[in-house]
């Protein structure tokens, strides 16, 4: 161990009795604070600084991977990519967080080029030029994101304090705004890191599998290289909001059709009374969901279908906001002032009652239970969750502080209740409506607003706030696990098993012995011919699944506090039903949730508000982001049975509350339940669930019968004609950015091709990213990775920015030349680690039960029941030759006869230069469509004209659907 660097060393951090890793804290000599954390068992290694350094400082410092001891380009990203890695930051309003994860035998070499970001960056006027573009590029992705508008919004209007400074930054204040006051900007990101990168104000946090005396002396040696320059941590002594402030409501436009209020107070921040959380007591009462809630009562006036109640931080220093976001309805945004009322009504009952001692020990208890069982998280969360907690919290409590609350502080709570009063209150009203009345524009985002003072007459109603009977503190939980012994079992099967086979459900089960925790979860799909038949069966089911939700939330939300969470949800051929959580009391939520399913009577009121924000939802389509819109596309263009949105859309003019009701009966009539039960729960248990949810269907279904065969065969996909490029073009008149998306279709999944396809994707990962986006700047959201869906699968690039796609599909084209000479290249050693690189990441175990879980259902709803896949193909992977993939890529990506799909997602919302296809610096290029390109025009004639790929072969030692496999004559 080093001893001279190192001048304080932690060995009592305080952890979870189900956490097996070791820990050590150490403050290096230059006073960076040190978390190491040694994991034997895992398969990455991760490390992450955090420095404490404001948003809007921070924003043009982004760390470049260029440095005086590693000065190639981009070397950085080459290496980790190269040895399974990646790497990214995070900023936050008062710190910047830097990440990485890389195989364990290569963390020494990433942890030398990490550390060197903080010693001796170069801070090149290329790359400086290339990250402004990218800030620039990341800004225009969130103009039409109503969220942060609103937040932008919210912080524009503290003037004169530095929470009103524009933090995202873009070209104008990065290039433009500093050329005409003659500032070099290069220069100031030198001056800036000179005083501001210092070590006593950061933190850094390792995860890998060498002991803590290793690691220690890997790192100290290392990051005792990082200045100190004894900087103090800027603080906001004032909050950001004065009383002018105050008493203000705001009536703003968003992109989306959307209806959201916002009440807002100031409060201190407590984050040194951690130990306690007093917030924590009133965000629980407040959001909460049970009878008697604040909800409860909204929503029984048809006034909300959410409620949200937290506490964020504004900065750091004595600047915190409590916040309540409420989701309005059509009625409600009629009733602002009256769903305020209600808000202080219960507001007012908590300062009655004041501090209640058992509502604190039992989200106590709850806290204690979630930390006492705490499942792995992923390396890369896990040092990101630890290097902030070094920041704030002393060291020996950094893995509980923000878990536990094992003090009970009834004054603080008391202090925080004094804040929230009409006289402290600010109210965001988010609505369409409010077009015709908003009279200002925010600079950065474009959104506009009206901003009016509070009337006289409204304040006086809500200080003269009287007690509501509706409203009324929760029950006490009856869900909290009592018990939590791992049942014991012999015999244990390695993979799941098929324990029983009925002509209406088949259960799987597999006891856990690989994590040993008192938690199980239960997955239930239940194939329905009638769910999707048409535009307005997908309507009514979904419509179900809603008013199902909905009439639970008082029941069940007792259930999601005590750590046991459920979903009901559509499928691609019905519904499905999920619970997962603590064992001891799952078969009690599962009885109500079958019982409410089968007897299920929807509520008029709610269907039709419900109703109503499914209409507005399908509408704002338009607004998602680009890239997730063309993936949609090429699923609706791909699949043998799909509905658009404006299919589903008109069908709602034939959603009634009786056409659901007469519905629901028929959804059940023919069903067929495919059943996953894994954890820790005896064979015994296991059964008396199947038998459950078998009774239940059969007893209170009338006449119902079970499938056929040939109503549980799998969806086909469409097989591309060979050789042929097809096109599919839209256009969006909300984004001022385009999306370019290219599939290239390799066939049905197996062995080879899995490993192949892997393989291929591994190697054009990084290059893809560092050629289309860091070097040609073609968008900030690019990626390139594995489409599967019904068995088949296919190589995905994606780009999104402001380039028009005919232009970017010429250098992605341009690209994947350059990749054919790159992969023809590669040395057998390359070769090899990029082989050793995907071995690595596949072989890694599952961190959590939930994990392992979800590779075994996917197995199973995908019917192709391979359990030991990662084996099976890791040893396939071996054998492949850098002949075999050069010759894969050429007949897939780079021939006549390759399969190839493009969706183009066309910004019409900006007439820019950047919007024209013939935007380019190189103009040689020949940017007209290529003749042998057939564009599709209509989506529905385009797979009347394909053929289908066949359905996916299973393995043979497993069995196949319950009808299926008795189809001989």
């Amino acid at each position: 161990m080093s001893t001279h660097r190192v001048e304080t060393r932690y060995d009592d951090i305080i952890k979870s009795q189900s956490d097996d890793r070791l820990y050590r804290g150490l403050v290096l000599s230059n006073k960076m604070k040190v978390l190491l954390i040694s994991d034997p068992t895992t398969d990455r290694s991760a490390a992450a600084m955090d420095i404490k350094v404001e948003r809007e400082r921070e924003r043009e410092c982004y760390c470049t991977d260029e440095n005086i001891k590693y000065p190639k380009e981009n070397d950085y990203n080459i290496y980790l990519s190269q040895n399974g890695g990646r790497s990214n930051a995070l900023t936050y309003v008062d710190h910047t967080t830097y990440y990485f994860d890389v195989t364990p035998e290569k963390l020494e070499g990433a942890l030398d080029r990490f550390a060197q970001f903080f010693i001796a960056p170069l801070f090149t006027e290329n790359l400086t030029e290339l990250e402004i573009n990218a800030i620039n590029s990341e800004y225009e992705e969130y103009v039409a994101n109503d969220a942060w508008r609103c937040h932008y919004l919210d912080r524009s209007s503290a003037i004169g304090h530095p929470f009103s400074k524009f933090a995202t930054g873009n070209r104008e204040t990065l290039d433009v705004i500093p050329k005409q006051k003659g500032i070099n900007v290069r220069n100031e990101l030198l001056e800036f890191y000179k005083k501001y990168y210092s070590a006593n104000i950061m933190s850094l946090s390792i995860l890998s599998k060498e002991s803590l005396d290793e690691l220690e002396n890997m790192i100290v040696d290392l990051f005792c290289e990082v200045r100190n320059n004894e900087i103090e941590v800027p603080i906001w002594s004032e909050h950001p909001f004065k009383d002018e402030h105050f008493r203000t409501i705001w009536y703003i436009v968003p992109i989306k059709d959307i209806r959201n209020l916002s009440i807002s107070f100031p409060v201190p921040d407590m984050r040194q009374n951690y130990r306690s959380a007093p917030a924590h007591y009133v965000s629980h009462l407040l959001g909460h969901k049970g009878k008697g809630s604040l909800l409860s009562a909204l929503k029984s006036k048809g006034w909300c279908n959410t409620l949200l109640s937290e506490k964020r931080l504004a900065a750091r220093g004595t600047n915190s906001i409590f916040n309540i976001t409420v989701d309005l309805t059509e009625e409600g945004i009629k009733h602002i002032e009256d769903v305020v009322l209600r808000v202080f009504q219960y507001i007012n009952m908590l300062k009655l009652k004041g501090p209640i001692k058992w509502i604190y020990d039992e989200y106590r208890d709850i806290a204690n239970m979630d930390f006492r069982f705490t499942e792995k998280f992923s390396p890369c969360n896990y040092v990101n969750f630890t290097v902030q907690a070094l920041q704030i919290f002393p060291m020996n409590e950094i893995l509980c502080a923000e878990c536990i609350y094992p003090e009970w502080r009834p004054d603080l709570i008391e202090e925080i209740m004094t804040y929230l009063t009409p006289q402290n209150v600010r109210i965001h009203v988010v609505a369409k409506a409010y077009e015709d009345i908003a009279d200002e524009t925010e600079r950065w985002y474009g959104t506009k607003y009206k901003k009016m003072k509070i009337s006289k007459e409204t304040m006086e109603m809500w200080n003269s706030a009287a007690f509501n009977d509706d409203l009324k503190l929760p029950p006490r939980n009856k869900f909290i696990a009592t018990t939590f012994d791992i049942k014991p079992q012999t015999n244990i099967e390695k993979f799941p098993i098929i324990l029983e086979d009925t002509s209406f459900v088949r259960l799987w089960y597999k006891k856990d012995d690989e994590f040993l925790v008192p938690k199980a979860i239960m997955n239930f799909d239940i194939f329905s011919p009638f769910a999707f038949l048409d535009p307005l069966s997908y309507n009514l089911t979904y419509m179900f699944i809603q008013l199902f939700h909905d009439s639970l939330n008082e029941y069940t939300y007792a259930a999601e506090l005590a750590g046991l969470q459920w979903k009901l949800d559509t499928s691609p051929y019905g519904i499905k039903l999920f619970i997962s959580g603590y064992d001891n009391k799952q078969h009690v939520l599962l009885e109500k949730l079958m019982d409410r399913m089968i007897n299920f009577k929807a509520d008029p009121k709610r269907f039709e508000i419900i109703k109503e924000k499914y209409i507005r939802d399908l509408k704002n389509f338009a607004a998602q982001q680009l890239y997730q819109q063309a993936v949609y596309y090429l699923a609706a263009l791909l699949a043998e049975q799909s509905w658009l949105e404006k299919e589903l859309l008109e069908a709602t003019a034939y959603l009634s509350v009786e056409g659901l009701q007469k519905f629901i009966p028929q959804l059940f009539s023919k069903v067929h339940v495919e059943c996953l039960i894994y954890g820790n729960v005896t064979i015994t248990e296991a059964t008396y669930i199947r038998k459950l949810i078998e009774s239940k269907l059969t007893t209170g279904v009338p006449n119902i019968i079970p499938l056929l065969e040939k109503q549980l065969l799998l969806f086909r996909e469409i097989k591309l004609e060979d050789g042929c490029h097809f096109l599919f073009e839209v256009e969006n008149n909300l984004h001022k950015s385009s999306c370019t998306m290219v599939y290239y279709q390799t066939g049905l999944q197996s062995t080879e091709s899995n490993m192949l396809l892997e393989l291929l994707t591994q190697i054009i990962e990084e290059p893809c990213f560092n050629i289309l986006r860091t070097k040609e700047q073609l968008g900030y959201t690019v990626f390139c990775r594995i489409h599967r869906t019904s068995g088949t699968q296919g190589l995905l690039i994606i780009v999104q920015g402001d380039k028009h796609p005919q232009y970017v599909e010429k250098r992605i084209n341009l690209f994947l030349d350059y990749m054919l000479n790159h992969i023809s290249t590669l040395t057998e050693e390359q070769f090899e680690k990029y082989k050793k690189t995907i071995a690595t990441s596949r072989l890694g175990n599952p961190k959590r039960l939930s994990a392992r879980c979800t590779i075994y259902w996917n197995e199973i709803i995908d019917q192709q029941y391979n359990f030991d896949r990662v084996n099976i193909e890791e040893a396939y992977l071996k054998t492949i030759s850098l002949q075999q993939l050069l010759n894969f890529f050429k007949e897939n990506v780079h021939s006549k006869t390759r399969r190839k799909l493009s969706v183009h997602v066309i910004s019409t919302a900006t007439s820019t230069e950047n919007n024209s296809p013939d935007n380019t610096t190189d103009k040689t290029a020949n940017l007209s469509i290529n003749k042998e390109v057939k564009k599709i025009d209509d989506i529905t004639s385009f797979k009347n004209s394909q053929s289908f790929y066949p359905l996916f072969k299973p393995l043979e030692k497993y069995f196949l659907r319950k009808g299926v496999r008795s189809s001989k004559l």
